[in-house]
Parts: structure tokens; sequence; C-alpha cells
């Protein structure tokens, strides 16, 4: 009963396709990023870590380990999004929901719920793929500090950037576009947004800069969850994603409300 009432719910038959779509390739979008988590933390965690001190007295290993869940959590939640609406765009899909009855706002959160369960369930396989490292090296688990508020960046942090897959998506007019925005602008704010160091390591010009980065602000309000520690207030870390939230659904509306699904 419950599978046929998925079959007659369009909201609910949109996010199972979106699910369905990611768990079709699990070795592409679960696997992968899985081994590359594994990689950052041989080179960087376990090679390099007992060298690199980021004066927030915790080991640089449960460092990398919170901005790597983070930071996977933010590009899977993107990729699924922007890669269902840039290949719809193209195969002809989006033209389907034009006539199914489902408000914008149905067809946003059913598209980015669907990007919130990859986003969690690869932030998922990062914290267990940390977990063994950091038991390796010290015997024992590490300690998550406040699930509650883990829960709510990874939560919030994944649907800010499903949103904003979704926006980058309808202006892209081509897949390179689309790839152009992902290696140009959204790694290297993942990759300046903490994940790798502290605000302590930079000196103040670069300090200054990273507070214009929103990855920097959701990078460390998973750190402080986990750990207990961070380079910001929890609170600052919180405004900035529910900012972001709001920002980016605005702008995925009014493009989605322009756009009305016709392919460039």
């Amino acid at each position: 009963m419950k599978t046929q009432n998925i079959y007659f719910n369009p909201f609910l038959m949109l996010l199972w396709k979106e699910i369905r779509r990611y768990c079709k390739v699990l070795v592409q979008t679960v696997v992968t990023p899985g081994i590359n988590s594994s990689l950052y933390l041989i080179i960087f965690g376990v090679s390099l870590g007992g060298s690199i001190d980021v004066g927030l007295e915790v080991p640089y290993l449960a460092f990398l380990i919170s901005g790597l869940i983070m930071m996977s959590c933010l590009n899977n939640s993107f990729a699924n999004t922007s890669s269902s609406i840039i290949s719809g765009k193209f195969s002809g899909d989006l033209e389907d929901l034009k006539v199914v009855p489902l408000s914008k706002q149905q067809i946003i959160w059913a598209m980015c719920l669907g990007g919130i369960t990859r986003g969690l369930v690869v932030a998922s396989v990062a914290l267990t793929v940390g977990q063994i490292f950091y038991y390796s090296q010290y015997g024992e688990f590490m300690e998550i500090k406040s699930p509650f508020s883990l829960a709510f960046f990874l939560l919030g942090g994944a649907l800010a950037y499903a949103k904003l897959g979704m926006f980058v998506a309808f202006l892209a007019k081509t897949f390179d576009q689309m790839s152009a925005v992902s290696a140009f602008v959204l790694q290297p704010l993942a990759f300046l947004g903490g994940v790798f160091f502290s605000l302590n390591n930079l000196s103040p010009f670069w300090q200054k800069i990273s507070l214009f980065n929103p990855v920097f602000y959701l990078i460390n309000g998973v750190r402080h969850s986990i750990l207990g520690v961070s380079d910001v207030p929890p609170l600052s870390a919180a405004v900035v994603t529910v900012l972001s939230l709001v920002i980016f659904h605005v702008l995925v509306l009014v493009t989605l409300s322009r756009s009305e699904f016709k392919r460039w």
C-alpha cells in the first residue's frame, strides 16, 4: 500500500526518482567520495598530521575529519541536484514537470530532499572512514560533542547547496559551464573554507578574506559540533547557514519561475 501511495503522489514520486537516480550508480556517487576521503586522511591526517598544529588543542586528524565530513556533504548535495537539472534539460525530462500537478515549491523541495539524502549518505561514509582512521591512530573512537548541532549544520548545509545546485544548473547552458562553476568556484571555496587549515595558520589578510567565505562558517559549525572547538562562534555559523538557505531558496525560486523549464 505504501509503495502504491508513492506512485500516486507526485511529490513523493519525484523525490523517489531523485533518490533512485543516484542509487543506480553507487560506485560513482558514494564509493568514490569514500575513497577520496580515505586518500585525504592517509596523506594529510596520518602521514603529515603529526607535524601540523592547528592551535585548537585537538589532533590534526580529528580536525581534518570534521572538515571532510562537511565538504563531502556539500559537494554531493550540489552535484545531485545540478546533474539532475542539467541532464534533464537536454534529455527533455524537465518538460514533463510542466504537466504534473506540482507547484514550484514542491518541485524545489522534492529535488533538494533527494540531494540531501545523497549528501548525508556520503557524509556518513566520510564519518565512518574517519572513525576507522582515528581508532587506528589513537585506540578510541572520536567523540561527537553535540549530535543535534551536527544534524543542524549538516542538514542546513546540504539543503543550501542542493538549492545552489538547482540555481546554477538552471542558468548553465552547457555541461561545460556547469563543470566550470564547480571547478573554479565551488571547489576553491570548499578548499579555502578551512577543511585543511585553521584560521590561526593564516596571515591577517587571508584571515579577513576567509571570513567572507560562507563555506568557512558551515565547516566550522560541523567542527564545533564534533570537536567542541572552531575558528568562529557557533552562533555565527548558524546565522550564515540560515541566511544561505534563504538566499539560495529565493534565487532558485526566481530562476525556476522565469525559466518555466524551457530548454536553452
